[in-house]
């Protein structure tokens, strides 16, 4: 890491005690891979599990980690990650995941706990969630059920554990953030379900980390949860209005209503916000709740937290969490988001390098024009697609199959850009995600969107034989049955004006940027 690689919220460039060896689970996530350039910060050698271990090369810490490609279901993998490991972090979640996520849940957690008492490994440290005081677990939401479940699984096993417990987390884009700020902006009057008036103790992304960092030096005897949670104690309301009065927004009328239930409301913030019905709907559900911490017993181990000149030593409060996150976004800082991770692929879904196409048809509709500009000006313009600038064609066209895809519980289009300029393998980039990059050259984008099949759009910077510079573009579809052919062949006729208008328009915006130049 350079000296000047921004760091997230809340890195520390100093530390304290032993050097020790750190496995991060979850380092293509939104916790884990801030986490990464933390432990780096103090001192540690961290290593990463992957399943996809491309997704980490981009980032600026990657050449400082040993990854291991691997996943926390295959005891193979897990075993050989854990060699040599001194504190294994377990940062995996299945938010928007499948039906049966709650036993895929329990037995990763057995996995991981298994595997770190085989290597000898000195303390499992997980992030779960605030669970209710005086709820019985069988009517809490299932994955606030699952989170408990594994750190149950955890605190029963051999190698002791830190299991922290925080409820809504604040910072520059996490699933709870962009949820209260599209909310917020979008909807200065607003008909609300009933849990905007649930009491709810926040945390800035700034202290989850600290509380991360300091877990790995607890003493060996410590094996138990702790409630984490920042200065207040709010309800949804009060958060909504918090957040207008810093982003300088008039004040937001809301109107609680009690006929919108978690599941109605989880579609709700998905048509307003960018978080989609299938991850909203456990944050939802997670509001019903109050969540407030019960202790601060996390104190005891960190006595010298930095805090703030205010409040030394002390978690911060909701408005400094959120003034933290709005400059992160301002300055173009933010370093992961909630889409991080993503819906991976299964390991035999195909990709459009496969030779002779092993998988099956393949629709490709291909474009290429020459461009009165350089090829470095040209990838400028391919670098910076989706979010604001859009998709240089048909903005209806595209808008449309955003809520249409929206409707049907997918990501669309409001997932925007994790950084303005510059993308790297694993962003999330509006309902497509970043399959491969060659700087200069290529970008490789993997369709997000609900499809019969699989779909990719590959954009090119090239030169001709005789240097001059040529854009070509390709849109592959691998349909799935009969569905996913009638798919292909309905749209197709579009595809001059979408796909057509798409490369016109680039190969135009790349000759007036380089008139900028």
């Amino acid at each position: 890491m350079t000296a000047d690689t921004p760091l997230p919220e809340g890195a520390d460039t100093t530390a304290a005690g032993p050097v020790l060896t750190c496995l991060v689970t979850g380092a293509t996530g939104y916790i884990g891979g801030r986490l990464v350039p933390e432990l780096l910060a103090a001192g540690h050698r961290v290593r990463t599990l992957a399943r996809t271990p491309a997704k980490l090369r981009d980032h600026p810490w990657s050449g400082r980690v040993e990854t291991v490609r691997g996943d926390v279901l295959d005891p193979a993998s897990v075993r050989e990650a854990m060699t040599g490991v001194d504190v294994a972090y377990y940062l995996v979640h299945s938010l928007g995941t499948g039906r049966d996520f709650e036993r895929t849940d329990h037995e990763a957690a057995r996995t991981f706990a298994e595997g770190a008492r085989a290597a000898g490994v000195r303390r499992i440290v997980y992030l779960g969630g605030l669970t209710p005081a005086g709820v019985p677990e069988r009517r809490l939401s299932p994955h606030l059920r699952s989170r408990a479940e594994v750190g149950r699984v955890f605190l029963d096993g051999e190698v002791p554990a830190t299991v922290l417990r925080a409820a809504v987390i604040i910072g520059s884009g996490s699933a709870s953030f962009e949820m209260l700020r599209y909310l917020t902006e979008r909807l200065p009057v607003m008909v609300t379900p009933s849990w905007v008036r649930t009491r709810v103790q926040p945390i800035g992304v700034r202290d989850v980390l600290r509380y991360l960092l300091v877990s790995a030096t607890m003493p060996d005897d410590v094996n138990r949860a702790f409630d984490i949670g920042g200065a207040d104690v709010l309800t949804y309301r009060d958060m909504m209005r918090g957040y207008a009065a810093v982003a300088g927004l008039p004040r937001r009328l809301i109107v609680p209503v009690p006929v919108l239930t978690p599941r109605l409301s989880s579609h709700w913030v998905g048509l307003v916000t960018p978080v989609p019905h299938s991850v909203a709907r456990p944050l939802t559900e997670s509001l019903r709740y109050e969540v407030v911490c019960r202790e601060h017993d996390i104190a005891r181990y960190a006595p010298d937290l930095p805090g703030t000149p205010d409040t030394p030593g002390r978690p911060f409060t909701f408005r400094q969490s959120l003034e933290l996150a709005l400059r992160r976004i301002r300055e173009a800082k933010v370093s992961t988001r909630w889409s991080s991770a993503g819906v991976p692929g299964a390991p035999s879904d195909p990709l459009p390098t496969d030779p002779d196409w092993a998988g099956g048809s393949l629709y490709t509709d291909r474009r290429e024009l020459p461009v009165d500009a350089s090829p470095q000006a040209l990838w400028r313009v391919i670098e910076g697609i989706g979010g604001d600038n859009g998709w240089y064609s048909f903005p209806l066209a595209w808008a449309v199959r955003g809520w249409l895809d929206r409707f049907a519980g997918g990501v669309g289009l409001r997932r925007g850009r994790r950084d303005a300029q510059r993308l790297r393998v694993g962003d999330s980039l509006d309902f497509w995600r970043v399959e491969e990059i060659e700087p200069g050259r290529l970008l490789r984008l993997r369709a997000e969107m609900r499809l019969p099949g699989l779909a990719w759009l590959e954009l090119y910077a090239d030169q001709d034989a005789r240097g001059r510079t040529r854009y070509r573009q390709r849109a592959l579809f691998h349909p799935r049955g009969l569905l996913g052919h009638a798919y292909w062949w309905s749209v197709s006729p579009f595809h001059a004006v979408v796909f057509g208008g798409m490369a016109r328009n680039i190969a135009r915006a790349a000759v007036r940027d380089a008139g900028r130049d």
